[in-house]
């Protein structure tokens, strides 16, 4: 393609993230918990956020695109963080900068499936932050609803406070949901379990794809140095193998009846790649066949790959030969995105000072048809989250 995909599409980023701003939480929790919900402190010149007087995370952290420097370093305070990252009006001449119409948006402070709450002081209070949160970010992008699309968050350790909360969101705009990937990880059933049936079908009955952002599980347990390493090159590691946490999420929607059950309600893996894809199921259709599941399971009706294609997404933002392989086997089914502002996403940074999303793209989808093109960088999402 001859042509500069990013001025003749309207590109779609299906993976950003919101670095919340200093307020979210204590403006938004009931005057009770207040005191315990996260909030900023400045603590030896970095901005830190706080729970129950234990440092919690930093948001300079999360906020890397354009930093002159690498992970552990990172901006200290918010004034050092480009402020297109928490304000909304300033999100929107970012994107119009990069070429980008629209944005998918997933939080920091709550982890990429919401179990970082737990860890502040109870069900309650977690509950409460999945609430304020969610309530900020249709707030945040009423800036430009056509264009910022948040993805709600899920109090998923209370199964009926989850559908509540999927009927609420979706109440005030709400086009898509994110769900823990790995809830064994945090005391609850593995995501294969019928106690989630209740979720998977609000869902479906919202109209509303689920997405699994990598990071679900345990994430300390994740990037335990197993030693020899350095910190960078553990960071490097755990990075690239939080992809195969997806694989597993793939895995247990397909092979414990979870897409066969809800056949209309789609499924995102987030974050993940896409490179793996087509030897993943190609593997599950093989142990399919021979491993008797039609005996067991006589009304699975599909392979793997088909329910895969049916209702079931990936997002990539950074392969190249192995992402267009993956897109010539499922070129309706593949997503682009940019991990815009974290550590290795899809922007400028000391190691990699042009690698702006056009220039990317041009040298990678340039070299797919125009539909196969305009299918990855905006068609599958628009369809798929009712961008107009």
């Amino acid at each position: 393609m001859s042509i500069d995909l990013f001025d003749s599409v309207k590109v779609i980023d299906v993976d950003t993230h919101i670095t919340e701003p200093p307020n979210v939480f204590v403006d938004r929790v009931p005057p009770r918990y207040r005191d315990d919900a996260p909030h900023i402190e400045r603590v030896d010149g970095e901005d830190i956020w706080v729970s129950h007087g234990e440092r919690i995370g930093k948001p300079g952290s999360a906020s890397m695109a354009g930093f002159n420097g690498v992970v552990p370093a990172a901006p200290a305070t918010y004034d050092e963080i480009p402020t297109a990252m928490y304000d909304s009006t300033e999100r929107l001449r970012h994107m119009d900068g990069e070429g980008i119409y629209a944005e998918v948006l997933y939080p920091n402070v709550g982890g990429f499936g919401s179990a970082a709450y737990l860890r502040l002081g109870g069900e309650d209070l977690a509950t409460e932050c999945v609430r304020a949160y969610n309530d900020f970010m249709i707030e945040w992008c009423s800036a430009d609803p056509k264009r910022l699309i948040p993805v709600m968050t899920l109090p998923f350790w209370n199964v009926d406070a989850a559908v509540a909360e999927i009927e609420r969101g979706v109440a005030l705009g709400y086009r898509s949901v994110n769900f823990c990937n790995q809830p064994d990880h945090h005391g609850q059933p593995a995501l294969s379990d019928p106690q989630w049936d209740p979720i998977w079908a609000a869902a479906q009955d919202a109209n509303v794809p689920v997405s699994f952002h990598i990071g679900g599980g345990d994430i300390g347990r994740v990037l335990m140095n197993p030693g020899g390493m350095g910190f960078q090159a553990n960071f490097a590691r755990v990075s690239s193998m939080l992809f195969m946490d997806n694989m597993r999420c793939i895995a247990d929607l397909i092979f414990s009846g979870i897409c066969h059950r809800y056949p209309e309600l789609r499924f995102v893996s987030v974050e993940s790649g896409v490179g793996w894809l087509p030897g993943a199921l190609e593997a599950f259709d093989w142990q399919w066949r021979n491993g008797g599941i039609d005996v067991e399971h006589p009304e699975y009706d599909l392979l793997p790959s088909e329910y895969f294609r049916r209702q079931i997404y990936g997002c990539f933002w950074f392969e190249e030969a192995s992402a267009l392989f993956a897109i010539e086997q499922f070129p309706d089914n593949i997503l682009y995105e940019t991990d815009y502002p974290h550590p290795t996403c899809q922007h400028p940074g000391p190691l990699t000072p042009a690698q702006h999303p056009r220039v990317y793209a041009q040298r990678t989808l340039g070299r797919l048809d125009d539909v196969t093109a305009r299918k990855v960088l905006h068609d599958n999402a628009a369809a798929l989250y009712a961008i107009d």
